[in-house]
């Protein structure tokens, strides 16, 4: 059996960061198995789906590189969805409702202040015939709920929790249908992994209880339901839900310059004791991809090693990679320069300015001047060659008697206007001879 997983958002606003972690997951174990990763877009929500965010889900997983091998819309579906319902009701498994929300509401407040867990009586299974006509004859519309087997105990091995056990007498009778017609997620969740032939379902375990009852789903439709695996939700650094956790999304990463190999090597072992290593392709990430060695901790995402992850994954990157993102002008000589200092490809033109000016250079005290203008002195008398930085230090340490930082920050200071960056050797040849001899006679003048 072709293992095949799939990523279900519903196209009601951005994903965010724990949305592309399942889908990294479900893409990574389809991989691992050499099978099918699939799209399904949960656009049953009519008034809330909007096609920019099916657009901006396509984009977004194109920039993590998770290039899904079919796509399919609930919104095609609906058809189906009525057959199946048709079937099941039929066969008694799903049936008519009539409480209005401020009934269950107080069905609810009622069983806990009693301390009992707040369970749908069924009392709709106990309305006659008559008195369900008379109802709609009234204009009551009902809404529909699955009836869960009480009979049959819910068992199944989860991929990361281990043995899962649960009592459907302690569930409620699934809402499946509104009064509206409209769908609820399960039961139209259920007929497509049956039809998209799902083998795994992988999501987080806030969906648990939604497994067992659908798993009864499953099996009222003859089908045999997936493997399923639940994996801890992620938490902030502070160690709780945060907001702007639940709000991260992949734009907010993209404009924060965060390269996407960086943001997929962190959740691709986040939850994981696995070392998070950015060297790692997808292939080997997909090799590596364990369901064994995930936690039942909460997954903790910390903004500051994905920034650090960065800077590595960015000192990786051949001109190649990047000569799109440059700024004009700037080769391969000068992305090797710079590149050491970046943390984001960003930037890059700040740093190239260094090179092609103007810059702003620090006042300096009268023996700083007196120095600077012997340094430009040398530099006009020398030839250029291949590596003027150290000729030009080696001379003045002979003639100045200077070393150290004594040596080498005033120059930089001039040359550069800044205390730290690239290393000189590499950053002089690119400003060139003309450019540094100006830039020198102007500092030793100011």
């Amino acid at each position: 059996m072709t293992v095949t997983t799939r990523f279900a958002p519903s196209p009601t606003g951005r994903l965010h960061v724990g949305n592309i972690r399942t889908a990294l997951h479900n893409w990574l174990l389809a991989r691992q198995a050499g099978g099918r990763f699939l799209l399904r877009i949960d656009d049953t929500d009519r008034e809330r789906s909007r096609e920019e965010f099916v657009e901006a889900i396509r984009e977004d997983l194109a920039w993590l590189g998770l290039h899904p091998d079919g796509e399919q819309r609930q919104s095609s579906h609906f058809e189906t969805y009525e057959n199946a319902f048709r079937q099941l009701v039929s066969s008694g498994q799903v049936y008519p409702c009539y409480e209005t929300p401020q009934e269950l509401d107080l069905m609810r407040k009622v069983l806990l202040g009693r301390g009992l867990p707040p369970i749908y009586d069924r009392g709709a299974l106990k309305l006659t015939a008559e008195e369900r006509a008379a109802k709609e004859a009234a204009g009551e519309t009902p809404h529909w709920r699955f009836r869960l087997d009480h009979d049959s105990p819910i068992e199944w091995t989860d991929g990361i929790r281990g043995a899962q056990h649960f009592d459907p007498g302690q569930l409620s009778d699934p809402v499946i249908r509104r009064a509206d017609g409209s769908w609820l997620y399960m039961l139209p969740s259920v007929i497509d992994d049956i039809a998209m032939g799902v083998t795994n379902v992988l999501r987080g375990e806030d969906h648990v209880s939604n497994t067992a009852t659908q798993i009864q789903m499953f099996h009222a439709l003859g089908a045999e339901p997936p493997r399923f695996a639940h994996e801890a939700l992620l938490v902030g650094t502070e160690g709780k839900l945060s907001k702007r956790l639940g709000s991260l999304g992949v734009a907010d990463f993209r404009d924060a310059g965060i390269e996407p190999a960086a943001l997929v090597a962190l959740l691709a072992r986040l939850g994981t004791s696995d070392p998070v290593d950015p060297s790692l392709d997808a292939d080997a990430l997909a090799s590596a991809f364990d369901l064994s060695r995930f936690g039942r901790a909460p997954a903790r995402f910390d903004e500051a090693e994905l920034e650090r992850l960065n800077a590595s994954v960015v000192h990786d990157l051949t001109y190649a990679d990047v000569a799109e993102r440059l700024p004009e002008g700037m080769g391969e000589a000068g992305w090797e320069a710079i590149r050491p200092n970046l943390s984001h490809v960003g930037e890059a033109g700040e740093w190239w300015q260094v090179v092609t000016g103007p810059i702003e250079q620090p006042d300096f005290d009268e023996e700083i001047r007196t120095y600077l203008s012997q340094a430009a002195e040398r530099l006009a008398g020398q030839e250029w060659g291949d590596d003027p930085w150290h000729t030009l230090t080696g001379a003045l340490k002979e003639t100045t008697g200077r070393k150290g930082k004594a040596l080498f920050m005033p120059l930089r200071q001039a040359l550069t206007g800044r205390d730290h960056g690239p290393d000189m050797a590499a950053l002089l040849p690119l400003i060139g001879k003309e450019e540094a001899l100006e830039r020198l006679h102007g500092a030793s003048s100011r």
